[in-house]
């Protein structure tokens, strides 16, 4: 092999974005001839990009390695950040923690300047962002102007990027968004390198989601696309672009597409394991499982979200109030906003708390946790936050029986959902606004909103909502309709009053197996208890009266 020649043809495919040959080349001329330090800063780069970590690895610490030998220290410094910021994101904070104080205590030994001080700013920025805003914001402005100092464009991105999260978390999320949207400037006109470029897109997707801004969340999943797929071999990123995505594509009520997503992000983020990345993408397709009514799929889901580091609530809690076990949601969901501080994370909790201290009878509870989510969402300003606020307030007008107050925010709601193209949330809403306009009297309008609702849940496949709609307008399901063989059997033996283990035993199933379909029945059929499901069975002729 000519290895000069593979060299060069590999940094020419390398220069083309041509991911998966320059690895080749590289590797090649490797097994051939150790590489210099800048190619195995090369090497290690693509290693990254089709999606071997382990080589990245490798590569990127022999390059330190060498660098260190010729005396290139600022390069050496340049290898452990990237060492580092990897281990951190997949939440090894030990090891990546290390690379930082190598890095750091080369430099200052050395008494070097460069712009390497400025790299090592980012990650502690980062770390400060939700704990100490203002801290990290005066990080990432030192981390800027070392950037600008240096004429180091990738430094400069991630700095302004680090102020706009810093300025989101502190309070002000339009501001934060301004700073953000200038630095997608960068982003979007090819001036930074593809590790820096990945990384900008993936958290200003992650702070769009977190203020509610669907639009602009819209926007950059779909530029994130393009990007991904205008370089094929393109690995990384993939996995939180396709949770992105599904997230957008449950919201614009393309379910089955969005559960494809899910299922792919989960897979490609299992190998090699980024636990928090897969911990979202499990806790996404926990969301759609619960929505559509699987819940033994949606517990398992959340169960090994949780293993992997991310929150379960307000999901978890919501699950189990679909499944009658409201003392445990209310527990669960009470918890979870005890826990959130921040109010943005308070908003993703405080709507589901409504809707299940409303369940349990709390009233006052849930007007308080509306009246916050309201202040929350009119600081913020997001009209998918707005809707949220509006939703939940109907539900506790209507609970305290202003049917009139309730219309009036309802209307709000289903327009912005509407705007929003939000056809399962505008749904939801839908059926409040319908039960409010009955109370009103306007009986024949609110049967046409209810008919569209229920036309909405059956084409999205929302079985615990479509329970809760025959609930709310007495039309149970006759004679045991939607449940399956098995679970008509478990319910003749739970109205017999056999216990879960007995039905076990006759079944020839496990407890848990068992436990799952009584609370699959409980949740189609829109029942609490035990003893609920008795009187169903014997009220729609499914047992034997004399038994």
């Amino acid at each position: 092999m000519d290895v000069t020649a593979e060299l060069e043809r590999a940094r020419d495919a390398f220069a083309h974005q041509a991911w998966s040959e320059a690895y080749t080349g590289f590797s090649d001329a490797d097994d051939e001839q150790p590489l210099e330090p800048d190619d195995l800063v090369r090497l290690a780069t693509v290693a990254h990009l089709v999606g071997r970590d382990t080589e990245c690895a490798a590569a990127t610490e022999r390059a330190h390695q060498a660098y260190l030998s010729i005396g290139r220290t600022a390069s050496a410094v340049r290898c452990a950040f990237w060492l580092a910021v990897p281990l951190l994101l997949r939440g090894e904070t030990a090891r990546g923690g290390g690379w930082l104080a190598r890095a750091r205590r080369l430099l200052d030994d050395g008494g070097i300047d460069c712009v390497e001080q400025g790299y090592l700013l980012f990650p502690e920025g980062m770390r400060l962002v939700h704990k100490d805003p203002a801290t990290a914001l005066a990080t990432f402005g030192e981390a800027a102007a070392t950037g600008e100092r240096f004429g180091d464009p990738d430094l400069v991105a991630l700095a302004r990027h680090g102020q706009g999260r810093a300025v989101i978390a502190g309070g002000d999320p339009s501001a934060g968004m301004a700073l953000l949207d200038e630095t997608m400037v960068a982003v979007a006109s090819g001036e930074l390198s593809p590790l820096v470029t990945g990384m900008i897109y993936c958290s200003t997707i992650e702070a769009c989601q977190e203020i509610f801004d669907l639009r602009r969340a819209q926007e950059w999943t779909a530029a994130l696309s393009d990007w991904c797929a205008a370089q094929p071999d393109l690995v990384p990123y993939r996995g939180q672009c396709l949770v992105h995505r599904s997230q957008v594509l449950q919201t614009r009520g393309a379910w089955p597409d969005a559960m494809e997503e899910a299922r792919r992000a989960c897979e490609r983020l299992s190998e090699p394991p980024n636990r928090p990345a897969l911990g979202m993408a499990l806790y996404q397709q926990a969301e759609l499982h619960r929505v559509r009514g699987a819940f033994a799929g949606a517990e398992e889901g959340y169960r090994q979200a949780g293993e992997c580091g991310h929150r379960t609530q307000p999901g978890l809690a919501q699950l189990w109030m679909a499944q009658g076990r409201v003392d445990e949601a209310v527990a669960a969901i009470r918890g979870a906003a005890d826990e959130r501080r921040d109010r943005l994370g308070r908003a993703r909790v405080l709507s589901a708390y409504v809707e299940i201290v409303l369940a349990a009878g709390d009233v006052p509870g849930a007007r308080a946790a509306s009246e916050e989510l309201s202040r929350i969402a009119d600081d913020i300003g997001a009209p998918l936050l707005r809707a949220v606020s509006a939703h939940a307030r109907g539900a506790v007008f209507l609970a305290e029986d202003d049917a009139a107050a309730a219309l009036d925010v309802l209307l709000d709601a289903c327009r912005t959902w509407g705007e929003l193209e939000a056809p399962y949330d505008r749904a939801r809403s839908v059926v409040l606004l319908a039960l409010a306009r009955r109370r009103l009297g306007d009986v024949g309008t609110a049967r046409l909103e209810l008919d569209g609702a229920r036309q909405v849940f059956l084409r999205l496949g929302a079985a615990p909502d479509l329970a809760r709609l025959d609930a709310l307008t007495h039309e149970r399901p006759r004679s045991g309709a939607g449940l399956s063989p098995r679970e008509l059997e478990v319910l003749r033996l739970v109205a017999t009053g056999r216990t879960n283990h007995a039905i076990a035993v006759e079944l020839v199933l496990s407890e848990k197996t068992v436990a799952r379909h009584l609370s699959n029945i409980f949740a189609k059929l829109d029942l609490s208890s035990r003893s609920a499901a008795t009187a169903y069975a014997y009220e729609h002729d499914l047992v034997s009266r004399g038994r």
